[in-house]
């Protein structure tokens, strides 16, 4: 049985809820973190990304941690952020493009990611786990969230009440996308959605497996810390957002690719035309279906997609878009044979655009781009379903969701 549980929130003033919010610690690199965070003096980018106050310092060192939990202190000593009263379940909506998506802010339990029931479905980096691992337990704190989907049995049907009511926060970003809090904070409302969620056989991370497998594990330290440990601590639980997956859209995950694995482009387009159906395009272009990508090649954009005598596959991996290209593409043709490791090859989210991937190449950096068609949800949780491991750099979700706005401490 999946459980959900309230909690009390530490979060900013209502009217510093934009300036302490940033985006999650991961989507960008010290030198953008620091440019984000200049004339912000409460970001929460001094937290998650506390090295930016650290020129030169290991962004792994105890100094950067200890900082983050400095920071995090002197944001509550001086009023920015406060705690809640009581616990609470909080409904969060982001609204992009005119498109919204509705999730419910809770912590779920340790044990539900060790057990299977919050399913995964990528491979994590020890060294980026043991970087989360050791900023939650210095900073004592989780302060962004695990982005959870579930497939909605009525669940969503529970927030329409609350979004009724007066929201917290709600405000929009520099890049447009909307930010909307209500607080779940009345007793009937709260057992009514933690039995309905009970009632779910499993959710999917969709994003956020290093958070939630740090969460996991601090969990898992504390409790062998305490002789006493119950099962009930704060400290078993992480914090999570869970949307439903009908509300949910995966953005492509592109590829750059630096040579030509000793072919000339004619001959790599001769080798791809034994494995895609090829046709010339008159401007730069988006694939339009699964099984199609488009290919953009000394100042030539071409579409892409493979002869249906390589597909279907019964395992749902070497189905998805993403490994028939590795698989019959990138590993034969131009000699990627381990993407995660590869220095030849480099990957460009959907929400960048098309436009970085042309300028790339004619700028002589990269030889070859390939735009991809993106992952479905259904891919996804079957593909976690069936307890697999999706490919690196199979999905880009947007929006990303805030850190700093809602922060589950482990006491």
């Amino acid at each position: 049985m999946f459980s959900i549980h309230p909690f009390r929130a530490l979060r900013p003033k209502p009217e510093l809820a934009a300036e302490v919010s940033s985006l999650p610690y991961d989507v960008m690199n010290r030198d953008e973190a620091a440019k984000m965070a200049e004339g912000k003096p409460y970001s929460y980018l001094r937290v998650t990304r506390s090295e930016i106050e650290l020129p030169g310092a290991d962004p792994h060192s105890k100094e950067v941690y200890e900082l983050a939990k400095s920071n995090l202190k002197k944001m509550e000593k001086e009023e920015v952020i406060f705690q809640e009263q009581k616990p609470c379940f909080y409904v969060y909506r982001q609204t992009m493009d005119g498109r919204e998506q509705y999730g419910l802010v809770a912590c779920v339990k340790a044990e539900d990611y060790f057990k299977g029931t919050i399913k995964k479905h990528e491979l994590t980096r020890a060294d980026k786990e043991e970087d989360r691992l050791k900023h939650i337990l210095t900073t004592n704190a989780q302060t962004g969230p695990v982005f959870l989907t579930y497939r909605d049995k009525g669940q969503f049907a529970l927030l329409k009440a609350v979004i009724k009511k007066t929201p917290i926060y709600d405000f929009k970003t520099e890049d447009g996308i909307g930010h909307t809090v209500w607080i779940v904070d009345d007793e009937t409302t709260i057992e009514r959605l933690r039995i309905s969620f009970a009632s779910l056989p499993c959710t999917y991370i969709a994003d956020g497996h290093h958070r939630s497998a740090a969460g996991a594990r601090a969990a898992k330290e504390r409790e062998e810390k305490n002789p006493e440990h119950e099962g009930n601590e704060e400290y078993s639980r992480f914090l999570a957002i869970l949307f439903p997956s009908t509300q949910l859209k995966i953005l492509d995950y592109n590829r750059l690719v630096k040579t030509f694995n000793g072919k000339s482009p004619e001959e790599f387009l001769d080798a791809l035309s034994k494995i895609c159906e090829i046709e010339k395009l008159p401007s730069i272009a988006a694939p339009q279906k699964a099984k199609q990508f488009t290919l953009y090649i000394k100042g030539q954009w071409y579409s892409c997609e493979f002869l249906k005598k390589f597909y279907p596959k019964k395992n749902p991996i070497e189905n998805l878009d993403v490994s028939l290209l590795q698989n019959l593409v990138l590993n034969p043709l131009l000699g990627i044979e381990n993407p995660r490791t590869s220095e030849q090859i480099d990957f460009v989210g959907g929400i960048r655009g098309l436009g970085e991937l042309q300028s790339r190449v004619d700028s002589g950096e990269c030889a070859v781009a390939f735009a991809m068609f993106p992952t479905s949800l259904d891919e996804l949780m079957d593909i976690a379903d069936a307890n697999e491991i999706m490919p690196p750099k199979s999905t880009w979700f947007e929006p990303k969701l805030r850190d700093g706005l809602l922060v589950h401490l482990l006491d």
